[in-house]
């Protein structure tokens, strides 16, 4: 975890909070997917004639990860229409970084050492301290609470493929690009066939949020996937996530929900774990 890695993880966890506000602030969130995966799908487009095409072995890896993403958006639809956004995204992302570790160790075959173990457990514990504060004072709502839990098996599922997909691709550009675009024309699809005559309409008048939204989503996830290829996955999982703190801090100023002493705190045990991983590297 060079500091050049830690930057860019850090830039694609606040930009990735920032797309996932969005999503939440757009009412139909059928909308709000529709357009920001569907954006995405176009950015991959263009950028794919300037890309080079991935290996051959990376192929089977990035149609696996297009179709673990369309559960994974699926999940975090249905997410946040049960649950709060400071009560959701903590726990959806909050949940997959130690699967992450379990995963890279087993598929991986990267075992993290002392210093990057005890940063990674930190940091999870920091995550675990903000995803709890997001249930305080409330009767749990277990249909929501599953939906993000669910959410959070498939971004440890996606986080390994792709972290094998695109370091088997020689391109990681040329990885994100087709990625997008494959899986970012199946909402929209489905999306039309619902809507059909109505589809313009219907998007029309959230087009321009939804759009911002997707190009802050494939920039946060190609900073990702381009530090997958300088280092291991699970510190990367682990340091991602803290945009479970920017999400906070969203809710918090346009959302209203409380921030509170507890969420400081699981800042304060982040940010110490983040330093023992870059100890680590």
């Amino acid at each position: 975890m060079t500091p050049l890695v830690t930057a860019a993880v850090l830039a694609a966890a606040v930009t990735h909070a920032g797309w996932n506000a969005i999503a939440h602030r757009i009412t139909d969130k059928l909308v709000g997917f529709t357009l920001i995966s569907g954006g995405g799908a176009l950015t991959g487009l263009a950028l794919v004639p300037f890309t080079a095409v991935p290996a051959a072995a990376a192929w089977p890896y990035l149609l696996g990860s297009a179709a673990v993403h369309i559960a994974y958006y699926a999940l975090l639809m249905r997410s946040f229409r049960l649950g709060d956004f400071g009560q959701a995204y903590p726990i959806a992302r909050g949940s997959a970084p130690l699967v992450v570790t379990v995963f890279a160790a087993v598929f991986a075959h990267e075992v993290p050492d002392g210093w990057a173990a005890a940063g990674i457990a930190l940091s999870c514990a920091g995550l675990t301290g903000v995803a709890l504060w997001g249930l305080r004072g409330r009767r749990p709502d277990w249909a929501a609470i599953g939906a993000a839990l669910a959410t959070g098996l498939t971004i440890a599922a996606y986080t390994l493929v792709d972290g094998l997909g695109v370091r088997a691709s020689g391109s990681s550009l040329g990885y994100i690009a087709w990625l997008m675009l494959v899986q970012g024309t199946v909402i929209p699809a489905y999306a039309l066939h619902r809507w059909r005559g109505a589809f313009l309409a219907t998007v029309r008048p959230f087009a321009a949020l939804g759009l911002l939204g997707a190009l802050m989503s494939v920039a946060a996830y190609a900073l990702v996937l381009w530090a997958q290829t300088r280092a291991e996955l699970a510190p990367i999982a682990a340091l991602r996530e803290s945009s479970i703190i920017v999400g906070a801090v969203i809710g918090a100023v346009f959302f209203k929900e409380r921030f509170g002493a507890p969420r400081i705190a699981a800042a304060g045990l982040l940010v110490v774990g983040i330093g023992l991983m870059l100890r680590a590297g």
